[in-house]
């Protein structure tokens, strides 16, 4: 049974409250799950101790038995300290889009007609 750590998502419309929950990775998202471990809630300032609350106990034991964490749920872990802090590259992030290209390459030319003309 391949188990993940994950967000199950609850409160109302517009108001998410997830449960970090230990689950079969067949169930749905905020279907049936094995374990509560912890709380999260995004409404809450980041510098709040309440907005993430994890039983670090059960996570490590859901660790052990080959759990794994979803994406989200790795990054709390590494801002708790559980998980060492994984690199990731997302190298087309701060390559600009076509159209911001082509208006790079009109001002360009513009640019270099007017410095021509004088």
């Amino acid at each position: 049974m391949a188990m993940k750590i994950r967000l199950a998502r609850g409160g109302s419309k517009k108001r998410p409250f997830y449960r970090i929950v230990a689950a079969d990775s067949r169930m749905p998202r905020d279907g049936r799950f094995i374990e509560k471990l912890g709380t999260y809630n995004p409404l809450l300032p980041k510098d709040s101790e309440e907005r993430v609350k994890m039983d670090m106990e059960r996570i490590q034991y859901w660790l052990s038995e080959g759990a794994q964490p979803t994406d989200r749920v790795a990054r709390m872990l590494e801002a708790a300290g559980v998980r060492p802090k994984a690199d990731r590259s997302n190298p087309k992030k701060g390559t600009p889009g076509k159209k911001a290209v082509v208006r790079a390459e009109e001002k360009a030319a513009k640019s270099a007609e007017a410095t021509d003309a004088e």
